[in-house]
């Protein structure tokens, strides 16, 4: 009996429909590094509500080459984000693309941009480990925690008092009288700084594993002269080992638990360096587990390449589990009961597409 399978026909009209979605995205793909480009050099900051200008005088401004900055312009004005006066060879950045890409808005996605080019960075290395196994180590990604602070700025620092802080009932009132508080994988360490500024009579830790970091986030609290804040390198992979029992009233991480090696320890570490009448407080990428559950996911393309080029391989590096980004609401809840929290609350923030914010408690 011949079990052989007939080749199957493609659909001319799917084949079409796909190729000029392919088509799209290069072009898409390159206007986003071009709007990273023009993020990090305040490119759009300089357009926005300025009179239209030519690229002499937007190279001058900004104290550039202005041979760059033409093309630049060229690139951005063939993907209709500026527009451009061709009998007067000046540009202007429409006030509604301002609102999205400049500080002038509720949010400035050329933040976002900026992945694109920092995770490319280390496309041969990923290679590599598709075929070795293995990671990449964070050393690699340049610039990783001053995009992280960009972002953290706006998800977390934007709505840190307005928001995320409300989530837990009376915490805001525990952290007014004084209270110890722990930001786990602190990163650059800006939410602390905020809450410290803003609580004198509590005291704040923060933890990370990066020492540019956490030198970047002590020289901020020193130039504040804050005394109630301090920050130290740690490797939070044995924490559940480590962690000091009942030291801290709120543990805090921000986007900080799917690419730990061993992010069941740093779970664990949290329950125990937590009181009993104490509340963890979680922000996590909004995902489901499952991939299928994730094919209507906004940005579920975006932060699966993500997880694949950063946050597992980073993982993965340190002889981890490789949980990844899109580790999911379901995994999370898995994990946080697991470690246990008796009380685990999920919210959904309307400023924050992207994550989910979890309180947790005994």
């Amino acid at each position: 009996m011949n079990t052989t399978l007939s080749p199957q026909v493609p659909d001319p009209a799917a084949v079409e429909a796909f190729e000029t979605r392919l088509v799209e995205a290069l072009n898409e793909a390159g206007m986003l590094l071009m709007v990273s480009i023009g993020h990090r050099l305040g490119l759009f900051t300089l357009l926005a509500g300025a009179a239209p200008m030519t690229s002499d005088v937007l190279a001058d401004r900004a104290g550039l080459n202005e041979r760059y900055v033409r093309e630049w312009l060229g690139a951005m004005t063939a993907a209709r984000i500026v527009t451009m006066d061709p009998r007067a060879g000046t540009y202007r950045l429409p006030p509604e693309h301002a609102e999205l890409l400049t500080d002038h808005g509720p949010a400035n996605l050329g933040v976002y941009a900026q992945f694109i080019p920092m995770i490319s960075q280390v496309e041969d290395d990923i290679i590599a480990c598709f075929r070795d196994g293995g990671g990449v180590p964070y050393e690699r990604f340049h610039r990783f925690h001053a995009v992280m602070a960009e972002d953290s700025g706006q998800t977390v620092l934007a709505a840190l008092f307005s928001h995320i802080l409300p989530l837990a009932p009376g915490l805001m009132d525990k952290l007014e009288s004084g209270i110890r508080v722990l930001d786990a994988g602190c990163g650059r360490g800006r939410a602390l700084i905020a809450m410290a500024e803003r609580y004198p009579r509590s005291e704040f830790t923060g933890y990370d594993l990066c020492q540019e970091a956490i030198d970047w986030a002590r020289s901020q609290a020193d130039a504040r002269q804050l005394r109630n804040v301090s920050f130290q390198v740690r490797d939070l992979s044995d924490f559940q080992d480590t962690a000091p029992p009942a030291a801290f009233q709120l543990v805090t991480t921000f986007d900080a638990i799917h690419d730990q090696p061993r992010p069941m320890s740093l779970l664990r570490g949290i329950r125990r360096a937590l009181t009993e009448d104490g509340v963890y407080l979680a922000q996590d990428i909004r995902a489901h587990s499952e991939h299928h559950q994730n094919v209507d996911h906004p940005l579920g393309a975006f932060l699966y390449a993500v997880s694949t080029m950063h946050c597992m391989t980073v993982s993965l590096a340190q002889g981890g589990e490789g949980l990844g980004t899109m580790w999911g609401r379901e995994k999370a809840l898995e994990y946080m009961k697991a470690a246990g929290f008796g009380d685990v609350q999920v919210h959904e923030l309307e400023h924050d597409l992207q994550n989910d914010y979890f309180v947790c408690r005994p």
